[in-house]
Formats: structure tokens, C-alpha cells, sequence
């Protein structure tokens, strides 16, 4: 029986490059991948996954309201799928989320979804909080803070780089307004390290 992925992390870890090799690896075996990506995710253009070392791949838009195992089941009419890919799953609905089981549940190809665990105030997105729940298999990537410690939460930070702890969940947005802390300069709001200061070694 299929799989369904959650590869979940704070910002900047190379979800998205992790995404589009394991797309590859696919197609450079004979196989066809189907990517998904929530529209509201207009960084790089639409319909297109983009990593920050340059590599991207066409992806198939949806919204909020589409049910996403019809969406493969209409794929599938036209070609066999070996693996359904998902960016910025944290956007994914409570039903979406369930959706992506039924794919993998009734027919039988793996989804591999890769999203932020939590916001900008520390809290679950919806699409995380029901992957955790309903993934079989759920993986870390890692990445770290400006001290050298693992990052695991998010700050959004204002244009003078101080954080930022009211306004909406979502708000598109990069490097510019986002940075990965550790838990400890998360609660602080630090969102880069002081003059003088040493890294430590990361976890």
C-alpha cells in the first residue's frame, strides 16, 4: 500500500529542493510525478516550484476549495502517476490533508507532501496539524539558526529586522520577512545574532 510523506521544517531547510530531486528521480527512471502547489504561493510565478539554488519544475495550481484526489483521478485519465509531490503543504486544508490519504489509500501512489510545521506565533498551520496526525510516515529536515543550534520555529520580521508577533497566519513572503530561529531566540524575537557574538555548534 502507498504512503502518504509529511517532510516537515522551519524556513530555508531545502524543502523545495528536496521536492524537485525526489520529482527527478522519478522521471529520470521512466516515471511520471504530478506536483501540486497551493496558489496562493506566488513567490516564483505560477505553476512553478522554485529552490533557492536555482532549480525549479512546472507544478499544477490548486485552491483552497478543490478537492485534490479528483484533481489526480483527472490525471490519472491521461497517464499512469507513480508519485504525487506537494509544496507549501501547510496551506492544505483539514479535507485536503484527508484527500491526500485517499490517494495513497484507494489509488495507490505515494504522496510526498513538504510544508512549515508552524507560523510566525509559534502555532500549527492547519495542513501541518492534520499531516502530523494523518501521515504514515512524517520526516524532519533540518536546518539552523543564526547561533548554530537547530531552527526550529519561524519569526517574520519587520523591515528594521525586528519581529513581528501580530497580523495574519499567511503572508507570502521570503527572506526579506522570514528568518528560522531556535526555540530559545524564537521566544526572544532575535532574529540574527548581536555583534560579537560566537555560533555554537549546532545540534
Amino acid at each position: 500500500m502507498a504512503k502518504l510523506y509529511f517532510y516537515y521544517s522551519a524556513m530555508n531547510a531545502g524543502k523545495s529542493t528536496i521536492l524537485l530531486q525526489s520529482s527527478y528521480n522519478y522521471r529520470e527512471r521512466g516515471m511520471n510525478t504530478l506536483i501540486l502547489q497551493p496558489e496562493i504561493d506566488t513567490r516564483f510565478g505560477t505553476g512553478t516550484v522554485a529552490s533557492r539554488i536555482g532549480i525549479s519544475a512546472e507544478a499544477r495550481t490548486f485552491h483552497l476549495n478543490e478537492n485534490l484526489f479528483h484533481i489526480v483521478e483527472h490525471e490519472l485519465e491521461k497517464r499512469p502517476l507513480h508519485c504525487v509531490l506537494v509544496d507549501e503543504a501547510q496551506f492544505l486544508t483539514q479535507l485536503q490533508a484527508k484527500q491526500l490519504s485517499d490517494v495513497c489509500d484507494t489509488l495507490n501512489i505515494p504522496v510526498l507532501a513538504y510544508g512549515l510545521r508552524t507560523d510566525f506565533q509559534g502555532n500549527l498551520f492547519e495542513g501541518s496539524q492534520q499531516l502530523l496526525a494523518w501521515a504514515d510516515t512524517m520526516v524532519e529536515v533540518k536546518t539552523i539558526c543564526h547561533c548554530g543550534r537547530k531552527a526550529t520555529m519561524v519569526l517574520r520580521i519587520g523591515e528594521d529586522g525586528s519581529a513581528i508577533k501580530e497580523g495574519n497566519q499567511v503572508q507570502i513572503g521570503g527572506n526579506d520577512r522570514y528568518t528560522s530561529v531556535c526555540r530559545q531566540h524564537f521566544k526572544q524575537g532575535l532574529s540574527e545574532s548581536r555583534s560579537g557574538q560566537l555560533p555554537l555548534i549546532a545540534d
